[in-house]
């Protein structure tokens, strides 16, 4: 339960900052105003305080429960999904891709915090900053490659989860499914688009 709840707690944060950060699209200025605010924020110590538990416990209970499935089935592979219609091959494919998916969205984070939050930007060069990075082709890479592996985390995920809160009824579960998957469509792809969009116009 401790693992499914820290997913979606985290998956609530990728939501929140995705918003955040889609300011910067169409109205840099007001990005700069919103960066410098919530970085002078009294109460972000706290918040970040808060969500180092989830950061920690999720990948780590998360990959307890891969190798305890895996002893349990005699170090075979993931099984296979016999729902073969539709999107579910690829439901499929993210859930033997969690392990791979999460380490990579892992790497991400700890290359991320360190380019833009330990080494804070001065206020009105956030989002510069962030550019000089996307204009990298390596980070850039990484970037693009944490944008697929957040979708392809949470189309699993986010069904796993509620099935391991008890929340995944009969009766809602077919909605639950497709809500999940599609916010796993739109937070992958808007983080993705957003990179590009904003790496257009990195500095030279």
């Amino acid at each position: 339960m401790a693992i499914a709840a820290s997913g979606l707690l985290l998956a609530l944060f990728s939501a929140v900052h995705l918003a955040g950060l889609a300011v910067a699209w169409w109205d840099p200025p007001g990005f700069e105003r919103y960066a410098a605010a919530l970085h002078h924020a009294s109460w972000l110590p706290v918040v970040e305080v808060a969500l180092v538990l989830p950061l920690l416990l999720h990948p780590v209970q998360a990959l307890a429960r891969t190798l305890a499935n895996r002893v349990a089935r005699g170090g075979g592979g993931p099984p296979r999904s016999r729902r073969g219609e539709g999107v579910e091959p690829l439901a499929a494919l993210a859930g033997r891709l969690m392990p791979w998916s999460g380490g990579l969205l892992l790497l991400f984070l700890l290359v991320h915090l360190a380019q833009l939050r330990l080494r804070r930007p001065a206020n009105g060069a956030e989002l510069a900053a962030l550019q000089e990075v996307l204009a990298q082709p390596l980070w850039f890479a990484l970037y693009a490659a944490a944008g697929v592996a957040l979708a392809l985390h949470l189309f699993h995920g986010q069904e796993s989860a509620f099935r391991s809160l008890g929340l995944l009824h009969p009766r809602q579960s077919l909605a639950i499914r497709w809500v999940g998957r599609g916010l796993a469509v739109i937070l992958g792809a808007g983080f993705a688009l957003l990179l590009f969009i904003l790496r257009g116009g990195a500095p030279a």
